[in-house]
């Protein structure tokens, strides 16, 4: 787990907070609807956008069922092409790993290409600890980081910032970190976007080492993919004489061909874009051109034990487009920051407690983070049905006692007086007419401490009628057949 993300609350805490944040909504929204409009139209421009969809789905789960094969594959040819491959368990040893590389050059700085895999793992973190410096070079990120933020989306970490905070944030805090801001730097996108890159440059000119993830890994190859909309990642992925790439594991596709699918469906899901502007590749070393060394680091981090559930396991399909995201009305209120994790929105609900486990309350929250409108399902490029996780997740939580474990058993105490009531006809119909005749003296919402309360606290209990449906039917229609109405 990202360090920076321990000790946030559980999703309903943090949700309440955030939902009060008049300017966080606002931001949010404009962007969200920006990006889904401009999607939905990218995505209208290709008739056979269904049968791409079902061969991303399908190339990943063929992928998923014979994962240990390609990941060897891909090994095998990423060190015949010169590079080294390291295999890492979990987030400690995937940062101890890193740490050692970057130790072996004598260097104290890295540049870094966006890379969900290094937030997942809290590698900036861990490298402060070993004294190393790691600045981010994509944009967003270094808002994030200069404003000692935290990313709330996976495509734009700093959506929930506008332009005038992420001037503030320029003028007060690039000059600890390198070059200052220009002076009287205003917030229009083109000065913030020159004041970005006239700090980067003296980064990518001096730095030495770099670190990035892959949005793909073709195994008969060995070839890295990055892609990304600025530039900075094709910086990171050049000038450096050592790159160090964190993968997870099942973002390994088996053949050219196959990768061909993947960048038809990102670039329109993701930014809206027909063909992505920066699609980086690499196939280990070669002399005279980019890095004289290429360590690849294959992280699983709680991805094998994703994998042997059945239902769950399409969570590992993701391509990190960001479309479920930006379509999903809790994300939109709530924010990224309330997921308490660097996955947040609907993928996040589902990729993070298994990721992690279901132990925590946090975890065991965010399967409920979720009105299961189904929006996410609609939008995905590759198919997964994240409503489908989301209920199975929530029966995982019950059976496991994640959680609030006190609530669940008045949940299930709950659902087992519910069905002794509806198994004995006469005591439902008792219960209704008792129900009727008290109903002046019902509240208008429920007096309950916890989850419950909050739940009624927006919501008005509806009204009893005068008297129950069967006893209506009995006075206007005839006698029903037994006092339950069977």
């Amino acid at each position: 787990m990202n360090i920076a993300h321990l000790g946030m609350p559980a999703f309903p805490k943090a949700a309440t907070s955030s939902t009060r944040d008049a300017w966080l909504r606002a931001n949010l929204t404009r962007a969200t609807h920006t990006i889904r409009d401009k999607r939905a139209g990218a995505v209208a421009e290709l008739d056979d956008w269904a049968g791409l969809r079902q061969a991303g789905k399908d190339i990943k789960d063929r992928t998923l069922r014979h994962l240990d094969h390609y990941l060897l594959q891909a090994e095998a040819a990423v060190t015949a092409a010169g590079g080294q491959v390291h295999w890492a368990a979990d987030a400690d040893e995937a940062n101890r790993i890193v740490a050692e590389l970057v130790r072996a050059t004598g260097e104290h700085e890295v540049v870094k290409v966006k890379s969900m895999a290094t937030q997942e793992i809290g590698l900036n973190e861990a490298l402060a600890a070993e004294g190393v410096a790691a600045y981010e070079t994509d944009l967003a990120e270094l808002i994030v980081q200069l404003g000692d933020d935290l990313p709330s989306h996976l495509l734009v970490p700093a959506i929930h910032r506008n332009r005038g905070e992420i001037r503030d944030i320029f003028r007060e805090t690039m000059g600890r970190w390198g070059r200052p801001a220009p002076e009287g730097l205003s917030d229009r996108p083109a000065d913030l976007a020159e004041a970005a890159r006239l700090h980067l440059r003296e980064k990518f000119l001096r730095a030495k080492v770099a670190v990035s993830g892959a949005n793909f890994l073709v195994a008969e190859s060995g070839t890295a993919v990055v892609v990304e909309s600025e530039g900075n990642g094709r910086m990171c992925l050049t000038l450096p004489e050592t790159l160090i790439s964190v993968v997870g594991v099942e973002k390994v596709v088996p053949t050219w061909q196959d990768l061909e699918v993947f960048l038809q469906l990102l670039p329109r899901s993701s930014t809206a874009e027909r063909m992505n502007p920066y699609t980086s590749m690499w196939t280990g070393i070669t002399e005279g051109d980019g890095p004289r060394a290429f360590h690849l680091v294959l992280l699983d981090n709680g991805r094998t034990d994703t994998l042997a559930d059945r239902v769950g396991r399409q969570a590992l399909r993701c391509i990190r487009c960001s479309a479920c995201l930006n379509v999903c009305p809790v994300y939109e209120r709530a924010g990224g920051h309330a997921y308490g994790s660097p996955y947040p929105g609907p993928i996040g609900a589902i990729l993070t407690p298994q990721l992690r486990g279901l132990q925590s309350e946090v975890d065991a929250s965010l399967p409920y983070a979720s009105s299961l409108c189904g929006a996410c399902y609609e939008v995905c490029p590759v198919a997964i049905d994240i409503p489908e996780v989301l209920v199975h997740l929530r029966e995982r939580v019950v059976a496991e006692g994640g959680g609030h474990r006190g609530a669940h058993r008045g949940e299930r105490a709950a659902v087992r007086a519910a069905t002794w009531l509806l198994d004995h006809p006469a005591a439902y119909a008792a219960a209704l007419r008792t129900a009727s005749r008290t109903r002046r003296l019902h509240p208008v919402r429920l007096p309950l401490p916890g989850a419950a309360g909050a739940w009624s606290e927006a919501r008005d209990l509806p009204r009893l009628p005068a008297e129950p449906f069967r006893d209506w039917w009995r006075k206007h229609r005839g006698e029903p057949r037994g006092e339950g109405g069977r």
